[in-house]
């Protein structure tokens, strides 16, 4: 069997190939402004500290860094569903159910990539993380509103989103700089609660508004 030997690809080749911006990409079912609801776990502000430490620094043309007060760890993207569209207190009230029987869980993120759209670190354990995704969206559904359920299909918190000049982000670089930190990278995250958010982004940044946070076992 024969094999074509391609060459390896030069640094702009590198740069362009598969890089996007996030914001162009979600813009036609998420478009700027529109308020829609996710449901994340939501670092302290010492732990959000503590996740972006050893990255300080790394970026690069093309992606906007992430401060620790906007780091999150979603786990729906309600696609299309506005607080207008449910009855928040019975969504709320069906959650809360659901929670009283889980037992919070630690987060552990120290897997740093460089994806397509986004600088991200990753998390575990996985399944608990899962079990908490399966709840908010069931329980979401059940409201009878049309959404389109985005689902994170594992724990992670982004550090950077492309943006409009994503054809500008030099890859290569960017993993280099990540090899070069010399410490530890491993943080976490406790997940004793969820939260319930509006969201929105303005084609550069992420913001939410709070709407409510349900606590995990007992408590809840």
């Amino acid at each position: 069997m024969n094999f074509t030997e391609h060459p390896p690809p030069t640094r702009r080749e590198e740069r362009l190939r598969g890089t996007d911006s996030l914001f162009a990409r979600v813009e036609p079912f998420w478009p700027a402004g529109r308020r829609d609801l996710h449901w994340h776990v939501l670092p302290t502000p010492a732990e959000a500290v503590a996740l972006a430490a050893p990255y300080t620094g790394i970026t690069g043309p093309g992606l906007e860094p992430v401060s620790p007060d906007g780091m999150h760890c979603t786990l729906l993207h309600a696609i299309g569903a506005t607080r207008d569209d449910v009855d928040i207190e019975e969504l709320l009230r069906d959650v809360r159910r659901t929670a009283r029987t889980l037992v919070p869980v630690t987060l552990t993120f120290d897997r740093p990539a460089v994806g397509a759209l986004a600088l991200e670190i990753s998390g575990w354990p996985g399944a608990p993380f899962s079990t908490l995704v399966d709840m908010v969206t069931a329980a979401t559904d059940r409201k009878g509103a049309a959404f389109k359920p985005g689902r994170s299909r594992y724990p992670h918190i982004t550090l950077g989103y492309t943006t409009s000049s994503a054809a500008s982000l030099d890859a290569v670089a960017l993993r280099a700089d990540l090899a070069s930190i010399d410490g530890p990278l491993s943080a976490t995250v406790l997940a004793d609660r969820i939260h319930l958010v509006e969201q929105r982004h303005d084609g550069r940044r992420i913001q939410w508004n709070p709407i409510a946070e349900i606590p995990l076992g007992a408590s809840a």
